[in-house]
């Protein structure tokens, strides 16, 4: 498996090995023993699945506050997403910067996103499927959003009027809300 840095540390671009012959493919999707030996210690406790059903549907972004925050290691069985980290972490050199990444069933990239950050994708096709790893089990009372297009992020998501659920087209702006981590 390749594992790249993106420019927001902690979070990682991962590639794994397929081999690929006429039956179809074969792949490692997570091996504790590889993310060791690069230093990167994640306890993964829950699996999520979802299926976004029309292209532009944006889920985000997302992350659960203090100790119930959750490390995600995401990837796109079926379809493409733009995925996206933003830094929440006040303290940090690059806070409010956000990296993104083009995961789909084609090219098998995974993203992780340590705990700090904010979680989003936008489907970039129709009948999306995306599977996440969390290293802490969801908690209601810790959940929190941020607007998708809030302005002191920026996030480049090249979609004007994406499909939204309630809750995302209400979140609030970064500036409007104590810090996070």
């Amino acid at each position: 498996m390749e594992i790249i840095q993106t420019k927001l540390e902690g979070v990682y671009v991962l590639i794994p090995k397929v081999f690929e012959d006429r039956r179809g493919f074969f792949m490692e999707s997570w091996s504790r023993k590889t993310m060791e030996e690069a230093g990167l210690h994640y306890d993964f406790v829950q699996d999520n699945h979802s299926l976004s059903t029309g292209k532009g549907t944006l889920r985000g972004i997302h992350f659960q506050k203090g100790d119930k925050s959750q490390a995600k290691l995401v990837r796109c069985v079926r379809g493409a997403v733009l995925d996206v980290a933003v830094d929440l972490r006040h303290d940090s050199p690059t806070y409010r910067q956000w990296a993104g990444v083009e995961l789909s069933e084609e090219n098998k990239k995974q993203f992780l996103i340590p705990r700090g950050f904010g979680h989003g994708f936008v489907t970039l096709t129709d009948e999306v499927e995306f599977l996440y790893k969390a290293d802490n089990v969801y908690a209601p009372e810790a959940d929190g959003g941020i607007r998708w297009n809030d302005p002191d992020i920026g996030v480049e998501w090249n979609i004007t009027d994406p499909i939204l659920s309630d809750k995302d087209q209400k979140n609030p702006f970064l500036k409007e809300i104590e810090p996070v981590f």
